[in-house]
């Protein structure tokens, strides 16, 4: 543990959702304080129930001992109030991926939170350097990008800002270790390292559909099968949602200018209709109860 990890003692997590409470959990299983912020009550509860069942699932498992999951669930305040977060060392934001609101939080969050803290933003498509120039705070501003499900997931891609200073960049390599991390430094480039390389398959595999090459089954069992991947690219992006595959090709896209990134219009034309995978019950595959590809 490096030094500079000694100054967070507690973290705050903006947003409940999925990657948000998946965040906030690792954080507080690490040890941390936790601050768990969402505008609206029912988002917060949503958020700390999907807490108390991943740890409770483990401690059902016997991968977890019940004392030590009732003590992470007891680290992590929820609360709706943005000035809950003005004492927090470190604050991970984990919001709708919309360049306005994240703008406005960051302001907000510029006047609230105490001089010295570091902020990390988890999106994994908005220019970081973008979002730091919202806030007085360029240098101790940087991306922290987990991957769902994040209690799972080893991966942190951490990027930098044009101005992110070096120690911000260590403590923030501290806190991922700590939390079982694999921190991987990355420079602020459209879609960073994994969507720049991860959506350009996905969007391949969704052509060879539109053209008829083969079925997404059959394109996921070649992907699986002949490269090892332990899900096919369709099957994947019906799991991240195909709304939110559409909208970080458009910012490859428009970021890069480059016709290589356009994407498929089979995946336009089910995000208009409102097969979004997973969520939806409906995309390359439909969906029965828990998320289970239907036959």
């Amino acid at each position: 543990m490096g030094a500079a990890d000694m100054h967070v003692k507690k973290i705050g997590v903006l947003g409940a959702g999925q990657m948000g409470h998946g965040i906030a959990q690792v954080a507080a299983q690490s040890g941390y304080d936790v601050v768990l912020r969402d505008v609206e009550q029912r988002f917060v509860d949503k958020g700390l129930d999907g807490i108390r069942r991943n740890l409770g699932r483990q401690v059902e498992k016997g991968k977890l001992a019940k004392d030590v999951a009732d003590a992470a669930i007891a680290r992590v305040h929820g609360t709706t109030d943005l000035k809950a977060l003005a004492d927090c060392d470190l604050v991970v934001e984990a919001i709708v991926e919309d360049l306005d609101i994240k703008k406005k939080v960051w302001q907000e969050l510029d006047a609230i939170v105490k001089p010295g803290a570091v902020f990390a933003t988890n999106t994994s498509s908005i220019p970081i350097t973008l979002l730091a120039a919202q806030t007085k705070r360029r240098a101790k501003f940087l991306g922290m990008h987990f991957f769902n499900p994040v209690p799972v997931m080893k991966l942190v891609e951490l990027i930098r800002g044009v101005e992110t200073d070096a120690a911000t960049v260590q403590l923030v390599t501290d806190v991922g270790a700590k939390m079982g991390k694999t921190v991987v430094e990355v420079n602020d480039y459209p879609g960073f390292v994994s969507n720049r390389v991860l959506m350009p398959m996905i969007n391949e595999a969704i052509f060879a559909v539109h053209e008829g090459v083969a079925t997404a089954k059959a394109v996921d069992d070649v992907m699986k099968l002949g490269m090892n991947h332990p899900m096919g690219p369709l099957e994947l992006a019906d799991f991240i949602g195909l709304d939110t595959c559409l909208a970080i090709l458009d910012v490859l896209y428009e970021g890069f200018k480059d016709p290589k990134y356009r994407p498929c219009p089979l995946l336009v034309k089910k995000v208009q209709a409102g097969h979004l995978g997973r969520k939806s019950g409906k995309g390359f595959y439909e969906y029965g109860g828990e998320g289970k590809i239907g036959v």
